[in-house]
């Protein structure tokens, strides 16, 4: 009815004028499982409202992380997820590791040190000066699928080496959500928002004062709408008379 789930644009009658565009400070990747109905998911709702910082890929299309570790991170619960407020240090240890082992390698083979370009120093962009320039995450990895389809995709051995960040204390409003599953299991469109407020509040440490908050444009109204919908349902259902 508003836009086209596999365009990612908004239908010719909904003024586009009247729909927010929010900056991010990440780069968004979702990586999206073939057999995601594309009228359920919340995927889209990320591209259409921050369409710059926003990429989706659907599986087994995934884009190439390798060597990229050290500043790329996969939201996803699990025994080795770690909070956001530990990210940061984990990234460090993960450039330290990698600065070493170019070291080491320099020694061994008797060469001179690895040298970066001027452009390169000037942009911060070596390893050593991530260290001292605040968070060196870059983008953030999501995975929208039901969760009875996600292991195929968490299993993936390009998504492997990847650190795994889990919202543990972010409960799910979502009016789909799935039987079994404790509520800290989020949608897409949740997960984003949640991490993003909590990386502005953890990582930047820089008080929130809504700066993404559009991003649940779409969500919030359908909530609405939805929840608007069941209360009316509710009303006009005949009462049992005893």
């Amino acid at each position: 009815m508003f836009y086209c789930y596999t365009c990612y644009v908004p239908v010719e009658n909904v003024p586009t004028e009247q729909i927010p565009l929010v900056q991010l400070p990440l780069k968004i990747d979702i990586i999206k499982h073939p057999n995601e109905t594309d009228g359920k998911s919340t995927a889209v709702h990320a591209k259409l409202l921050a369409p710059n910082s926003v990429s989706i890929y659907t599986y087994p299309c995934i884009p190439e992380y390798e060597g990229k570790d050290h500043e790329v991170v996969l939201v996803f619960p699990g025994p080795q997820s770690i909070s956001i407020k530990d990210v940061s240090f984990h990234l460090q240890q993960r450039i330290e590791s990698k600065s070493k082992r170019i070291e080491s390698k320099t020694d061994d083979l008797d060469v001179p040190p690895f040298k970066l370009k001027r452009t390169e120093l000037e942009g911060g962009s070596d390893l050593n000066g991530s260290l001292h320039k605040g968070p060196a995450l870059k983008r953030v990895v999501f995975i929208d699928s039901t969760w009875s389809q996600t292991n195929q995709i968490i299993s993936d051995e390009r998504l492997r080496e990847l650190l795994q960040v889990e919202l543990k204390t972010r409960k799910t409003c979502f009016w789909r959500h799935q039987k079994g599953k404790p509520d800290t299991f989020l949608s897409t469109i949740e997960a984003i928002y949640y991490f993003l407020v909590d990386y502005h509040s953890d990582m930047l440490k820089e008080k929130y004062k809504g700066q993404y908050d559009n991003l649940l444009f779409f969500y919030s109204f359908m909530y609405r709408l939805i929840k608007n919908a069941k209360d009316s349902g509710e009303k006009t259902k005949p009462k049992l008379i005893h």
